[in-house]
């Protein structure tokens, strides 16, 4: 089925739409999810894993999924949350096959920094991001996907008990014991 939906429209259909001209082979309406969803989902994964390739492959294997599990999904929870649970997964998988890489070659999204700011500025704020970065790795992976899925996708935590199949006040636990380890960690930036 070709995909010749003018952006405009595309733009206004909601997530349930999607899903159901999608359930009916519609791809271009999963086009329409991918497009939607997908640059979020890689920002997770890639925090993860630390690793382009392992995200862009845990991600690409969590539309796979999604796109064979559409008449499973249920419309009472959100699409996005859904899709993350799948890519949670996935990223779970991709990284207990491969071989930890150095925290050097962990990736976050790069910083557009003010370009009223001076040098000194804009290298504070690299050397900030390189130190977060470097803390997030020390995290136990449980702490590092609740902080990442709140503080970076802005999840609330029934949404992220969701995705990784724990309860709220789990969620709200591990939650608390990452700021209070990166709040130790990044004392020197306080």
């Amino acid at each position: 089925m070709a995909h010749t939906v003018n952006p405009a429209i595309a733009a206004n259909r909601t997530d349930d739409d999607l899903v159901r001209s999608a359930t009916l082979g519609d791809r271009g309406a999963f086009d329409d999810i991918v497009r939607k969803h997908g640059p979020a989902m890689y920002r997770y994964a890639l925090n993860m894993l630390s690793d382009p390739g392992a995200a862009e492959e845990a991600v690409q294997d969590a539309f796979v999924a999604a796109w064979k599990g559409l008449d499973d999904f249920r419309s009472d929870a959100k699409l996005r949350t859904w899709l993350f649970g799948i890519t949670a997964h996935k990223s779970i998988d991709a990284r207990r096959r491969r071989i930890p890489k150095p925290t050097e070659d962990w990736i976050f999204e790069t910083v557009v920094a003010d370009a009223s700011s001076g040098p000194e500025a804009q290298l504070s704020g690299s050397e900030f991001l390189s130190a977060l970065r470097e803390a997030l790795a020390t995290l136990p992976e449980r702490q590092r996907a609740c902080w990442l899925l709140r503080e970076v996708e802005g999840l609330s935590q029934v949404e992220i008990g969701q995705i990784l199949k724990m309860s709220p006040g789990a969620v709200r636990g591990q939650l608390n014991r990452a700021r209070t380890a990166l709040r130790e960690r990044m004392a020197t930036w306080q």
